[in-house]
């Protein structure tokens, strides 16, 4: 890729990402290495991350760094591995005994190996498998259901539910491959033909589509940042790590296609030669069928085979994920795309200024490329009648095991939160009375029952003390206990803190200690959210406290004071 080192004069000085940027120009990823080694090895990080960082020619802190932080990397392993999802659906599903039953099925406590080697069992958030849970992977064949631990152990036979999918809206956006069997290869080919890098931007910005993984940044405005720019890139974001939401395992499992488009639009709109696509390793389907994808389209001619041969036609790769949540933020997307441990960057600098490589860089989430399609076909005016004012457009809306009709749902912006819950969802299994509402995942928010009138938008949700993020639905009914639900929270975000700063990394931990120890929390607990929403270096940390607050907000006096 024809970029500026990261060495040179003009750029940050970092010497290991101006190393690691000359081995990977030569094919000498050390994320590959240390994955290859991985796979062929059940020994510590100690026994084989030096070797494979010395091997790229790289120090053997290189190699550590990432060995020691990404749990697929780090946890032990036996011949049989499973990872058993803890995150929030299942959690809610069974309210958490589904990891008990799995260790006493398969012999093994969650991170460990049986003592004859045989089995490992890891706990993860989340294998996507909301609408169905509790869920595991054993190995990469997914299982789910109430009797998962009789899956696993051989008593009872394995299930692999799909995914429900349902449009709403009459003119399907993300679900038009999905629902009505529309090519997104056909639009691209036109656009490629026919329209200016100009043309795609400007239909884009007409539309007042916003990034739909959490942060809602218009899309047009990242475009441009990096239009023109010599080396740009665009990556798409397919680590969708919030608990609840599986919005972009569906797209990327169902139709891969229209990510892809939506990614070269997105590379043409930029001027970009090259397209990167990570993917969670929870989601293993996903990958293959991305990969299928790329091979497909590289034959047909849409995409290029090389990066040397690329030009309107961006080269795309595909890029797996190695096991951590933040690592979805895009700072620390590009750190392990880098070959580095996924912790968030300070910004500035932005991605668009140095990103991947120290090139200009736009991070788009997978639900956001594949709007892009139907927009350049129906134009940005369009698009842009659709939804709410200042929030356009069409959101998939995924619903909980808990639901009576789980899966998911593409619907309008603005649309009352009520009537997906009651309309689509069809309220709660037989007839059980919902208590408290969890949307965007577990950084989003809680809405009390009596509060489901909020519109789908950020803005509305924002000023119920929520917030869309993936718009993922987590339902709780009377048989989850508010303590440890909020135990659950704060062990989620200790868990996944990525540890780069002191408020996100110490605050969690100081969270659960409180959580755990049980009772009001006190005074402490105000200060320390203060600080960790002021001075966190990425959303995480700082939405921690809102999740909290908002949380007992819905349950009321049996959380009371951590609504502070």
């Amino acid at each position: 890729m024809a970029c500026r080192s990261p060495a040179e004069p003009g750029g940050p000085r970092d010497a290991f990402r101006a190393l690691t940027a000359r081995r990977a120009a030569r094919g000498d990823s050390l994320s590959a290495r240390l994955e290859r080694a991985r796979a062929g090895t059940d020994g510590a990080p100690e026994e084989w991350a030096p070797e494979a960082a010395a091997a790229a020619g790289l120090p053997a802190a290189a190699g550590l760094g990432p060995a020691t932080y990404f749990a697929d990397l780090a946890a032990p392993r036996g011949e049989r591995h499973v990872r058993v999802c803890t995150a929030t659906a299942c959690f809610a599903a069974r309210g958490g005994r589904h990891v008990r039953e799995v260790e006493e099925a398969l012999g093994v406590t969650a991170g460990n190996v049986s003592a004859d080697g045989r089995t490992s069992l890891q706990g993860v958030h989340c294998l996507g498998y909301c609408y169905a849970g509790p869920a595991a992977l054993d190995g990469t064949r997914p299982r789910a259901g109430a009797d998962l631990a009789d899956q696993l152990a051989g008593r009872a036979e394995p299930r692999v539910p799909g995914i429900p999918a349902a449009d709403t809206t009459g003119a399907p956006v993300l679900l038009a491959g999905i629902v009505n069997g529309e090519s997104a290869w056909d639009i691209w080919r036109r656009a490629r033909d026919s329209l200016r890098p100009d043309d795609v931007l400007e239909e884009v910005a007409a539309s007042g589509l916003r990034g739909r993984g959490g942060a809602g940044f218009p899309v047009s405005d990242k475009w441009r940042a990096v239009s023109g720019r010599a080396g740009a890139v665009v990556v798409a974001n397919g680590d969708e790590g919030d608990p609840g939401s599986y919005a972009d395992r569906l797209l990327m499992e169902e139709d891969p296609e229209r990510v892809l488009a939506g990614l070269a639009l997105a590379c043409l709109a930029c001027d970009a030669r090259r397209g990167v696509v990570l993917v969670r390793s929870e989601y293993p389907r996903a990958m293959a069928e991305l990969r299928r994808a790329v091979e497909s389209a590289t034959a047909a001619g849409e995409l290029a085979p090389s990066a040397e041969t690329a030009g309107p036609r961006p080269f795309v790769e595909i890029v797996e994920g190695a096991g951590s949540y933040v690592a979805g933020e895009e700072t620390a997307l590009i750190a392990r795309l880098e070959g580095a441990r996924g912790v968030a960057r300070p910004r500035p600098p932005y991605p668009t200024d140095h990103g991947l490589w120290d090139a200009p860089t736009a991070v788009n989430n997978v639900e956001t490329l594949a709007s892009v399609p139907w927009i350049v076909q129906h134009g940005g005016p369009a698009y842009a009648r659709r939804g709410a004012p200042g929030e356009t457009g069409t959101k998939l809306v995924c619903l909980s095991e808990r639901f009576a009709r789980p899966g998911a749902y593409e619907v309008e912006l603005g649309l009352p939160v009520q009537d997906i819950v009651r309309r689509y969802g069809g309220g709660l299994k037989d007839g059980r009375e919902l208590v408290a509402l969890q949307i965007g995942g577990p950084l989003g928010g809680f809405l009390a029952s009596d509060a489901l009138d909020t519109p789908l938008s950020s803005q509305a949700l924002t000023d119920r003390g929520a917030a869309l993020g993936h718009a993922g639905m987590v339902a709780f009914d009377a048989d989850t206990e508010p303590v440890e639900l909020l135990r659950h929270i704060w062990e989620f975000a200790a868990d996944e803190s990525c540890g780069a700063c002191s408020p996100c990394r110490v605050g969690t931990r100081r969270g659960l200690s409180i959580a755990r120890a049980g009772g009001p929390p006190g005074e402490t607990i105000e200060r320390m959210a203060r600080l960790m929403t002021e001075a966190s270096l990425c959303a995480f940390g700082r939405r921690v406290p809102f999740a909290v607050r908002s949380l007992a907000r819905a349950y009321g006096t049996a959380l009371a004071g951590w609504d502070r």
